[in-house]
Order: C-alpha cells, then structure tokens, then sequence
C-alpha cells in the first residue's frame, strides 16, 4: 500500500507541474491558467508548508502520517530555524546556537521524537544541579517513596542557599500559586510574588532561576498564569515531570539530518533556501503559494508555520481581515537569549549541566570537544535567558563577568586556559510571556478552511518551548484534517497527575 501510494503521489506531482509550468521554466499564475489550476487541485490532499521550524517539521511529520502529499517550504538553507547549529571554524565542531532543553512534561515533543526516530538523540537527567551563590551544591531530585506533588518537597529543603523560613514560605507560595486559577491577569509574577510576601533574595534565589530558565522572560515581565503552567505542569503533576531532556547531538545534526532523512523517505519534498512570498485566494479559500520568482505553486492546504512578525506579509488583505487575532499580532514583544560559548584546555567540572544561582549566568552545559590544531578542549555553553540587560554592554565585558562567575565557583576554572570564546545573542530568540499575551495569540485553525497557522507563538497554551512549537504543528495538522472531512486527534495529552496531586491540587485527569 505504502509503494502504491508513493508511486501515485510522484504521478500526480508530475501531472500538476507539467500542466503548470511553462517551456521557459516560468510557473502559469494569470486567467484561465489560474482557474485551471485551481481546478486541478480541488479534492486533492497536497500540503504546503512554508517554514522549516520544529513547528514546520511537527506538521509535515503528522501530515505525512496522515497520508498527505506535504511539501515544505524553508527560505534558509537548513531546516530547524531556531534550532540550530554552527560550525566552529577552528575545529569544525558543530554547536548549538542556544541550548534547547526539554522536560518530562513536554508530551507531544516526545511523540515528535519517537515519530521522527529521534529519540535516541537526547538523554534523560533526573537530576538537577542547583550551585547556590557560595558556590555550594544543592542536587535536586525526586524523593523515591513520594508520590506527586510532595516528591520534590525533600529537593526544596536541601536547597541551603535559601534560609529555613524562606523554604517553608516557597513552598506555600508554590501551592497557592498552583492552586490558582489558569486566568489571564494584569500581573507579573514578580508582582504576585511580592503579594505573597515573597523576600527578594527568595526571588532571586529560587523563583527567578526557575521561571526565568522556563519562559525566557523576567520576573518583572513574565505573566502569573505563565508562571502557574510552570509549576503546575512542569514539577507538581507528575514524578518525572521535572525531569530534563538534553540533546546529546548537535541540533543541526537532529534538525537538519535526522528529520529531513525521515521525512525524506516518506514521500515529503524538502525545498531548502526557497522564499515563499505569499499565499493567494480569497477570503473563502487558499489557492496557491507564490514564490521569490514569482512563480505560484498550487496546494489543497496550506500550513503557515512562519515567526509571528512574518505571518501578516505571507497573506492577501482580503485573508487578514478574514481571520481573527492576526490584526494585533504584531504587539507581541519578542525576548532575548544569549549564549556563551567556552573553549578551555581542561574540564572545569564533572556535572554535564548545573543552575547558577545569583549570577549573570543562569545554566551552563558541558560538553567535550576537539579544539584547533589538534588540542583536546573543554566546551561549555553558558545561557543568558531575558537578556535585555546585556544591551549595550561590550562582549568581552560580558565574557569576562561569566568566566570570573565560574572561577568563583569551580577552583579549575581559574586555571584553565580559555583557548577562545565566542557570544551569541538572539534579540527575538522567543516571544515575551507577559501579562495579556494569551490574548494575540491566534487559534491554528482559520476561518479559511484550508489554511492553518503553526509556530509557538500560536495559542497552544504553552510558553515559547520546543513543546509549544510541536503542539502548534499537530493542531494545524488537526485543523487541515477537519478541512478534508476527517475528525482525528493528533494531539497527544498531558502527563497523568497522580491521585493525590489530583486530590490536593485540583489536578484534572490530565495536564494541558
């Protein structure tokens, strides 16, 4: 069935392109031409989607298994946008832009995983480092006898950095926080904090290193309900909500190798540094996608899973007023990320990953490599999230600040030698969580039938995560498959909460 299916998708993409496309090479988009091809498509099951993100790759990857014809569209010339990789010129090896990091809770991430065969590119860590500001260890970690929500309370305790009265009132602050209702409200979390009675070295000590890390955002800017999730779904839920997934390869090499060889053997054409300009029809319907040049290619769907400051270019007036939410678009704030990335001649700690608490630096990742000329070398990446303080600053200022940050905290980091470092700021690296975002957030399906959104700027729920960006693939997926007539839930659920987190949290039988 599956080769039958294969040979008929290749025939008809040879029919539509032979019928569409001129001598000269020059697609046919005027007149009776356009009404010939739109009739060409009627009732078909081709898909396009343009953008070559996680939430891109989601949709074709769900797409695809649904038994669409799907072709992407990605303008660069890699697939993974903000997951990506560079190559270090000394020694050629491949590095993260920015760590990505996933958690236990993230559901629908692990399916992208273990649908895309991925998944033995990333390893679990139930234990998570905490080097408080004296440069002490506080490991934390699931009590083995506790079920959720009490099994991080012993982890919380061990946490030395914080005075005892100031771990007792976290915890209460943890559970009316959890207990709250998911609304959205004009406060920060910082705001809400400081109504509970929140002490500043508690914010800085506990609540900043957690729920900056998580939303990629502030105290001060990110949003209550925001920081509710967090907690909620991320460490009270479930045992091994909180656990983390780290890559153990170079994203570039998950992203742009692994998945577009997955997709590749199951039919899905991938159109690298190919621009799409925009998507025409009307306010009814989705005809055809043009390109940079100017061609126009005919679909049955379309999937726009592009950055929320592009979406509105992508699509003709008659469409924008059409759909609902996309007229205020453009006042989501973007946030940004900083990575550090470090090349010394000798390891300066044993632990792959640590959070640094009360410093500049909020995580740091570790990872062995080669350097120039034959050098063995120690890299390490340390994460800078909601770096809007760094604006201004010179970056061997800011290189300087971390490594003193990280001799104050492992001896051998004095010692070594730093063979060369290099910084990396992404000024819109993800969306801001703050107060009222969930209000621009526009649904994945459109009043236009065949045109869903996808990005994790789209209202999944969740903040702007490698989770969030797969949820938005699989809704678009589920909205397209309504368009065909077909009901199916791509989508995969929470994790369970356990009985007693359901009985004293007011837990439903699943998260979000």
């Amino acid at each position: 069935m599956r080769v039958w299916h294969c040979l008929t998708a290749a025939g008809v993409r040879f029919l539509v392109a032979l019928k569409s496309w001129t001598g000269s090479g020059q697609a046919v988009a005027h007149g009776q031409d356009r009404a010939n091809v739109e009739s060409m498509s009627t009732h078909g099951r081709r898909v396009a989607i343009i953008g070559g993100g996680l939430a891109g790759l989601a949709a074709a990857a769900a797409a695809v298994d649904c038994g669409f014809d799907v072709e992407l569209f990605e303008a660069r010339r890699r697939l993974g946008g903000r997951a990506g990789s560079f190559a270090d010129p000394e020694s050629g090896q491949r590095v993260d832009h920015c760590q990505h990091v996933a958690m236990g809770c993230c559901t629908n991430w692990a399916d992208f995983c273990r649908r895309t065969e991925i998944i033995d590119c990333f390893e679990r860590h139930a234990r998570l480092h905490f080097i408080g500001p004296d440069g002490r260890q506080c490991d934390f970690a699931a009590a083995a006898l506790l079920p959720a929500p009490l099994h991080l309370l012993p982890a919380l305790f061990r946490l030395k950095f914080l005075s005892l009265s100031e771990r007792w009132g976290v915890a209460r602050a943890v559970v009316r926080l959890a207990r709250g209702e998911r609304r959205a409200t004009s406060d920060t979390i910082g705001e809400w904090l400081r109504g509970q009675g929140q002490s500043e070295r508690a914010l800085q000590r506990f609540w900043a290193p957690i729920l900056t890390s998580a939303l990629s955002e502030s105290l001060d800017r990110a949003s209550t309900a925001a920081a509710r999730q967090v907690f909620r779904d991320g460490f009270l839920a479930h045992r091994r909500a909180y656990e983390l997934e780290i890559p153990r390869a170079p994203l570039g090499e998950i992203c742009d190798r692994r998945v577009a060889e997955w997709l590749g053997k199951r039919g899905v054409a991938i159109h690298l540094s190919t621009r799409v300009e925009g998507i025409e029809g009307t306010a009814e319907n989705a005809v055809s996608i043009r390109l940079a040049d100017k061609s126009e290619r005919p679909f049955d769907f379309f999937v726009a899973a592009v950055p929320w400051g592009r979406v509105k270019s992508l699509l003709p007036a008659a469409m924008l007023d059409k759909i609902p939410g996309l007229e205020s678009v453009d006042q989501i704030a973007p946030a940004p990320i900083t990575a550090v990335h470090l090349w010394f001649d000798r390891p300066i700690t044993a632990l792959p990953h640590a959070v640094l608490v009360g410093r500049l630096g909020q995580w740091v990742f570790h990872r062995s490599g080669e350097s120039g000329s034959g050098r063995s070398a120690d890299y390490y990446q340390v994460v800078i999230s909601a770096s809007h303080g760094l604006k201004g600053r010179k970056r061997e200022e800011v290189v300087a600040e971390v490594c003193s940050e990280l001799g104050a905290i492992w001896p051998a980091a004095r010692d070594a030698e730093l063979l060369r470092w290099r910084m990396v700021t992404e000024p819109a690296a993800v969306f801001s969580m703050r107060p009222g975002v969930e209000r621009l957030r526009p649904a994945q399906r459109t009043p236009i039938a065949n045109l869903a959104l996808a990005g994790d700027w789209t209202d999944t729920g969740w903040p702007a995560t490698m989770e969030g960006a797969v949820r938005s693939g699989y809704l678009a997926v589920e909205a397209i498959l309504a368009a065909a007539g077909e009901s199916r839930r791509i989508l995969v659920p929470g994790l369970t909460p356990g009985r007693l987190a359901r009985r004293l949290m007011g837990f439903d039988e699943q998260t979000r």
